[in-house]
């Protein structure tokens, strides 16, 4: 499972988008990269893989920061975020 992690202006908890293929988490990675590029506030749309149903959307030029990670299947914890010398 990986783990696509906004980090938004004026709020202390970033919001995360789960995705079970890292291919499918580096596109949303790089739709929100571009999207950040692109200076031009646009709404950002994401959707649970398991229930369709449930989205959040965002502004674009409300993001300040994005990143990835794998979640660990073992022990039900996560690598930790960001980047670190210790693993």
């Amino acid at each position: 499972m990986y783990v696509i992690e906004l980090s938004l202006k004026l709020s202390p908890m970033p919001v995360a988008v789960q995705r079970k293929e890292q291919s499918a988490a580096d596109a949303l990675y790089a739709q929100v990269k571009q999207a950040m590029e692109s200076g031009q506030p646009r709404l950002l749309e994401f959707s649970c893989e398991k229930e369709e149903s449930k989205r959040v959307c965002l502004l674009s030029s409300e993001v300040v920061a994005v990143q990835t990670y794998e979640k660990s299947a073992m022990g039900g914890g996560t690598k930790r975020p960001g980047f670190s010398f210790d693993d």
